[in-house]
């Protein structure tokens, strides 16, 4: 295999993911390697207390925390940031993070590629980023590092309430053009055409999927020939905090993987061991990159919606469709909720806002009074 090394798998997990973790787990141990030793035990705390893609997130800001430390205050009078040492990081206030988060953050600069960026980061990446940092220091307060609770001092951050509304997600009738355009090619570039001769029955079975399940967009590129059990009717994905589960398989989906897997994917004689389980391959007969689907999303849902191919969808809004259109069929928000893994039920209910005429249907089907009685 292309990693450089064999997988001894003895768990249910396939190897991709197992892979595919293992990379993240290595980007965490090279940001570990840059901050002080004494944070070992949060290291430790990090690792069995959250999901690993949550983890390398709080490994991040706790680096670029670290990086403000070293080079924009008087807090520390260390050179690198593994050298802060740890009296001086309890010497650390509530007003010190404070101004990282409020004044700091919201606008800095960085090289990147021999250019200078300017950052701005909303309300919703400064919230993230306290987040990360209230984790850090509670653990600090409660290892006794840090004499007093500062995080009882962290400013608030508001965030604009969600509003049901302004939630993207295509309409049915936009999800049957989408579809049609897949079929067809209708609506696509003379150079787009030449891909789609190729693709259009892979494109059709991830679209569906998508619209279907409301599946991540890790969880379907990661989906290999293995997780189908067409004589179960169920096929296996994985999902947050390594949850593995089983789901249905209705006719729909049936027809579009069986047709891709039949009339286009690569046969396995014609891919390197690595890629012979993978179920949505590119041209180069590798594994579709996670980029690669967000493109075809937005290619697609800009037919659908009459606008430009940057103006289209993001797979996250095809999660959208595929809440707002169940419940708008009739499902309960609670079986939608089990259905796309919501880990609240309040974030499914933002969904069921969009069943358009809602209001009107409930009062006309529910008259009170015969009509004779008016």
């Amino acid at each position: 295999m292309s990693v450089g090394y064999k997988i001894h798998n003895k768990s249910s997990k396939p190897n991709n993911i197992v892979e595919k973790e293992n990379k993240i787990l290595d980007q965490c141990a090279a940001i570990e390697n840059e901050l002080p030793y004494f944070l070992i035990d949060y290291f430790i705390y990090l690792k069995n207390a959250i999901a690993i893609t949550s983890r390398l997130a709080y490994l991040q800001d706790l680096l670029f925390f670290c990086k403000y430390l070293v080079n924009e205050t008087r807090i520390t009078t260390a050179e690198t940031t593994d050298a802060i040492t740890e009296k001086e990081f309890a010497s650390i206030r509530a007003r010190d993070v404070n101004r990282f988060i409020g004044d700091y953050c919201t606008r800095y600069f960085i090289e990147k590629d021999n250019t200078t960026v300017l950052m701005e980061n909303h309300n919703r990446s400064l919230s993230r980023k306290k987040s990360s940092l209230s984790v850090l220091f509670k653990f600090l307060f409660r290892e006794e590092i840090m004499k007093d609770n500062i995080v009882d001092g962290l400013n608030p951050i508001k965030l604009p309430k969600p509003q049901p509304d302004a939630i993207k997600r295509l309409e049915v009738e936009e999800v049957a053009l989408m579809l049609q355009a897949v079929e067809t090619g209708q609506g696509l570039t003379d150079k787009e055409r030449q891909y789609w001769e190729k693709t259009k029955y892979r494109d059709k079975a991830i679209l569906v999927l998508f619209t279907t399940f409301g599946l991540r967009l890790k969880e379907l590129q990661q989906l290999n020939i293995s997780s189908f059990s067409f004589s179960r009717n169920e096929f296996k994905i994985y999902r947050k905090r390594g949850k593995e589960i089983d789901m249905p398989l209705n006719n729909s989906v049936v027809k579009a993987i069986n047709d891709y897997i039949e009339l286009e994917r690569p046969k396995e004689t014609e891919l390197d061991d690595e890629f012979k389980d993978a179920l949505f391959l590119s041209m180069q007969k590798k594994r579709i990159t996670e980029r690669a689907i967000r493109q075809l999303v937005k290619k697609y849902t800009s037919i659908a919606l009459g606008t430009s191919r940057d103006s289209g969808y993001s797979p996250h809004k095809l999660r959208a469709t595929a809440a707002s259109s169940l419940i708008q069929y009739g499902f309960s928000i609670y079986d939608v909720q089990n259905l796309l893994d919501h880990d609240n039920v309040t974030t499914t209910q933002l969904y069921s806002a969009h069943r358009k005429n809602a209001k009107r249907d409930i009062i006309k089907q529910y008259e009170l009074l015969d009509e004779e009685e008016n």
